[in-house]
């Protein structure tokens, strides 16, 4: 009995062992790209920030009219939600896709229609089984976002707007604040918003041709700019939170293993100690 106690718990560890080495891979593999991911994201946000607020402040010009802009009632929403295209992640896709959901839900129950345009094997497979509108999916463009693809989105955005078949675009996505912290994030995308000047001193800036024309063209541009920088900051994100789910499995596996060996050791000093009473006994009935 003791025997085939020991034959179980010794291919539980070696078991354990190859599971480790998995976990201790995938923990290596993505602390290598995490590296050049979070330069990525760094070096995204201050040309993106800056555009954004040019935006909002020639949106902030009261002649200004533009549909990008306008507080009209806009009855479908097109929500952009950005996953990963694995697992392994610990919470992070579970995290952004549950506030996803949670914002279609407050879409639908304010009486307007939800178009989805997922990024991410893990956002397509998430709204599609649960019916959702998937207007556009994406997967497999992390590592390296083509232009193409973000002239696409921004210009299927623009196309749709002008046909009147959507009125908002909002943004969901994991911002990435540190190694250990990611937080999923809502952003409003379209309607712009525009910035009101305080009363203090401010320059006054002239647009040419005119702040419509100026605002329109940089439209596209706006809009591939913020789902690159939601897509870059995401996949480190991503990244970040599969190093330290790996990390954690690998430090759960070097534990098991601990707990394993010793029972292991246990039941084979159990079984080297019987041995040894019976050849006691055998021995005193020898005599």
């Amino acid at each position: 009995m003791a025997t085939a106690n020991m034959k179980a718990v010794k291919r539980r560890i070696k078991s354990v062992e190859s599971t480790k080495q998995i976990t201790k891979a995938m923990e290596l593999v993505a602390s290598s790209k995490l590296r050049k991911a979070k330069e990525r994201a760094e070096a995204a946000q201050p040309y993106f920030h800056t555009l954004y607020e040019t935006m909002c402040d020639i949106s902030s010009d009261k002649l200004m009219q533009s549909m990008f802009v306008s507080k009209q009632l806009r009855k479908v929403s097109l929500l952009i939600i950005i996953a990963g295209d694995r697992g392994l992640a610990g919470g992070f896709n579970h995290n952004v896709l549950k506030l996803a959901e949670s914002r279609a839900r407050e879409i639908e129950a304010d009486g307007r229609e939800v178009k989805i345009l997922a990024i991410g094997k893990k956002s397509i497979e998430y709204f599609e089984k649960r019916n959702y509108n998937v207007v556009k999916k994406y997967f497999g463009i992390f590592d390296s976002t083509p232009q193409e693809v973000l002239a696409e989105i921004s210009q299927y955005i623009i196309s749709q707007m002008k046909m009147q078949e959507i009125g908002s675009v909002e943004l969901v996505y994991t911002t990435f604040v540190s190694t250990l912290t990611q937080e999923p994030m809502h952003v409003n995308v379209i309607p712009i918003e525009t910035v009101p000047k305080g009363n203090g001193p401010h320059g006054v800036t002239i647009y040419e041709p005119s702040p419509e024309e100026l605002f329109d063209g940089l439209v596209p541009l706006y809009l591939s700019g913020m789902v690159y920088s939601a897509i870059v900051d995401s996949y480190a994100s991503e990244l970040a939170a599969r190093r330290n789910a790996m990390e954690n499995a690998t430090d759960n596996a070097d534990e098991m293993i601990s707990t394993l060996s010793l029972q292991y050791n246990r039941a084979r000093q159990a079984q080297i100690t019987q041995e040894l009473t019976e050849i006691v006994s055998g021995s005193m009935r020898g005599k």
